[in-house]
């Protein structure tokens, strides 16, 4: 017969009249469900192919269709349609949809897991549905099937057109449905038929397919062939229907038997790309085995606990802050107390630091009044000090003049510092050979006018006769033989001369003779009182500028020049003249103020002639005698400290601090007007511990040049004690 869409139509209204009384009933119990008869379609036919109702094959046991009841299963298949019923069930990804239809007695087939969502209740998704639409399948749906009212699955895709186009009446399809939920296989790459019932969510029929649908068989016994894709039956299979009995296949395009139960399966057909605005899931990347874990944690790098829990196979308990401050507590506890053991024995055992003497009184001491002023002299320059105590200043401009025979004190000076003697005035020193030079010089007396001693080749001189002939007498020639003896040549003597020179602090003196001869040989007053002082220091050099006179070996007596000595307390030092350098000399004194002796230093240079007899010696004797007087009378003593005033401590060096006290009272001399330093001094071994009164140290009060200075011993006020345990533990130095 031939195919219309008309006369489906009206097929489908007369089996649904007919019957309606027996509508919604299911597939007698007890019974087999009959094989539908299944449409087949000729392979030559086109569009209008004959369709062939002849039932399929049906396998061994299977019951035949019953007229009857095919009309109730239309009956019922038209109920499945109402809002409500079950949601089609889509297939696997890549496998076309099976031709299986749940029954409506609720067998349940086991369909492959759900991947649509079903549509909602009362709304029918629509789709092509005959033969005759499925060239008009890109065009937008009209929701109704070719039978009126059978809505096609949600989201199936039937644009696509197909080799032949396989229409479904409306009786075929619902002889399907009749079957009683027995699937309808298709047959190898058909299409399916599109009964008017909801297709499978999501299946593709828009591809183009040369096989007709399979016939029905019985659900229970005939399941989905494996890799074969279920046909789209009238009606969506019900959620659990049974696919697993196995059904029979309807036979192949071309009268070709199908194949059985028993038959190994068809290879699938691959399914074809997805062109609609759904499209099935591509087929999943292969998935990477997982990585590997990380490396183990070497030993030296986990934690002692975790090492101890590997050794006695017990897991360590889980970290947490209070668990972690506890282990590290538990862990660093033993190494702080061996560190601070190994701490306090190595303090304790440390040498103590040397004990020092720190200064509590003002460092400084003024006596009260105006300074006064010296009576200078009116020309030349002039310099004037008190030994350890000041300086009343200097007058004129302090450059380098001749100063004639006053270097013959640099001479003496180096020949003591070089060669020093004993205190004793009877000691005599070294013995020095008198050679040809020295005796030759003594006709320059006579020629040049120069201050000579006569002496003779081989003799010799005892170093006490030699200092007193140029120091008295102010022999040249001597100071020349004493120059020869002592570095082996004149030269090499002023050089010593020199660098004794710079080394006192003389900046603007020159020597370049041993006797001062040379009106090259040149300094200032105030670098000779530096010189002076200096000189004074030794007793020798004491004893022999204040003599006013000596014999030599001959019995010879020699005059001072410097006729100032013995008188009012003058006691050196030494003239010069020349009628280059006029009138020079550099004197000391001696004043006694309170029970202490102090030595007044000064020099006076190129001083002229005196008006009264014309000498440049007595001027410069004169100009002396005037300032050494002043000195004299403006020196006085004041009591800068008493007895038993505490002006300073002892540091252990570790906070520490014993109180000392002078031993008695601190007599300063002075003038009105002078300031004085006060400095404390500790002895050379200071001691950690001593007990109470012993003396520590001195207190000296002067000029801070450490010539005569007041000086007083200082004493422990409290007992001495050595720093205790907790001060040696303290300390950080």
């Amino acid at each position: 017969m031939v195919f219309s869409p008309a006369a489906a139509l009206a097929d489908d209204a007369a089996s649904a009249s007919s019957g309606g009384a027996e509508r919604g009933e299911g597939t007698p119990s007890g019974g087999p469900d009959p094989v539908p008869a299944t449409p087949r379609r000729d392979a030559a036919a086109g569009a209008d192919a004959t369709l062939d109702f002849s039932p399929s094959p049906a396998p061994s046991g299977a019951v035949p269709a019953d007229p009857r009841r095919d009309a109730d299963a239309r009956g019922a298949g038209a109920a499945a349609e109402k809002p409500g019923a079950a949601a089609p069930v889509p297939p696997k990804p890549g496998r076309a949809p099976d031709a299986a239809a749940s029954s409506e007695a609720g067998e349940e087939a086991a369909p492959p897991k759900p991947t649509a969502v079903p549509p909602k209740p009362g709304k029918a998704p629509s789709g092509p549905t005959s033969a005759g639409d499925a060239k008009d399948a890109d065009a937008p749906s009209t929701g109704t099937s070719a039978e009126g009212a059978r809505p096609t699955a949600k989201g199936a895709d039937l644009s696509k057109p197909t080799d032949a186009a396989t229409p479904s009446s409306g009786a075929s399809s619902e002889d399907g449905e009749r079957a009683g939920g027995a699937a309808v296989p298709p047959k190898p790459a058909g299409t399916p038929a599109a009964s008017g019932k909801s297709t499978a969510k999501g299946a593709d029929l828009s591809k183009p397919s040369d096989a007709a649908p399979a016939g029905a068989a019985d659900s229970a016994s005939a399941p989905p062939k494996p890799a074969e894709a279920p046909a789209a039956s009238g009606k969506a299979a019900a959620k659990g229907a049974d696919l697993s009995k196995p059904s029979d296949t309807a036979p192949a395009e071309g009268g070709k038997p199908a194949r059985s139960a028993s038959e190994p399966p068809a290879a699938p057909a691959m399914p074809p790309p997805v062109a609609g605005p759904e499209k099935a899931a591509a087929p999943a990347a292969p998935v990477p085995p997982p990585p590997a874990g990380p490396p183990p944690v070497p030993d030296s790098e986990r934690e002692p606990l975790e090492l101890l829990a590997a050794l006695t196979n017990t897991p360590p308990p889980p970290p947490t802050p209070l668990r972690t401050v506890l282990r590290r507590i538990k862990i660093w506890s033993p190494l702080v107390v061996l560190l601070l053991i190994i701490f306090t024995v190595a303090q304790s055992l440390r040498p103590l630091p040397e004990p020092t003497l720190g200064l509590t009184a003002a460092d400084t001491y003024t006596f009260d009044g105006e300074a006064p002023t010296a009576p200078w002299p009116g020309s030349g320059q002039a310099a004037l000090d008190v030994d350890g105590i000041g300086t009343f200043g200097t007058s004129g401009d302090q450059e380098p003049v001749p100063i004639a025979s006053v270097a013959k004190v640099m001479t003496a000076y180096l020949i003591l510092r070089d060669h020093p003697m004993d205190a004793d005035p009877e000691s005599t020193g070294a013995t020095i050979p008198v050679d040809q030079q020295a005796e030759d010089d003594v006709a320059l007396g006579d020629t040049d006018d120069e201050s000579v001693v006569s002496v003779t080749a081989g003799d010799e001189l005892t170093q006490r006769e030699a200092i007193e002939a140029i120091m008295i007498a102010s022999a040249n020639n001597v100071a020349r033989l004493l120059a020869r003896w002592d570095a082996g040549s004149e030269a090499d003597f002023i050089a010593k001369m020199n660098e004794t020179a710079a080394e006192l602090g003389m900046k603007n003196t020159t020597y370049t003779d041993p006797s001062g001869l040379s009106p090259d040989t040149v300094s200032t007053a105030e670098d000779q009182v530096i010189l002076g002082k200096a000189a004074m220091e030794d007793p020798v050099f004491r004893q022999i500028v204040r003599m006013p006179e000596y014999y030599d070996s001959n019995g010879e007596r020699h005059g001072n020049w410097n006729h100032l000595v013995p008188m009012n307390g003058t006691v050196g030092i030494k003239t010069g003249t020349t009628t280059t350098a006029l009138g020079n000399l550099l004197f000391a004194a001696e004043q006694t103020v309170g029970e202490e002796t102090r030595l007044i230093v000064g020099a006076v240079l190129r001083q002229p002639p005196d008006p009264v007899d014309l000498s440049i010696l007595t001027g410069a004797l004169n100009a002396g005698r005037t300032l050494i007087e002043f000195a004299q009378q403006e020196l006085i003593e004041e009591t800068v400290l008493a007895a038993g005033d505490v002006v300073g401590y002892v540091d252990d060096g570790l906070g520490g601090r014993t109180p000392v006290t002078v031993t008695e009272d601190v007599q300063a001399a002075g003038w009105p007007g002078l300031e004085l330093r006060v400095e404390l001094k500790a002895a050379e071994d200071l001691p950690h511990s001593a007990a109470a009164g012993t003396e520590v140290g001195t207190l000296t009060v002067g000029d801070g040049t450490g010539g005569r200075e007041t000086t007083v011993p200082v004493a422990l006020a409290e007992e001495l004690t050595e720093p205790g345990f907790g001060a040696k533990l303290r300390r950080l130095g």
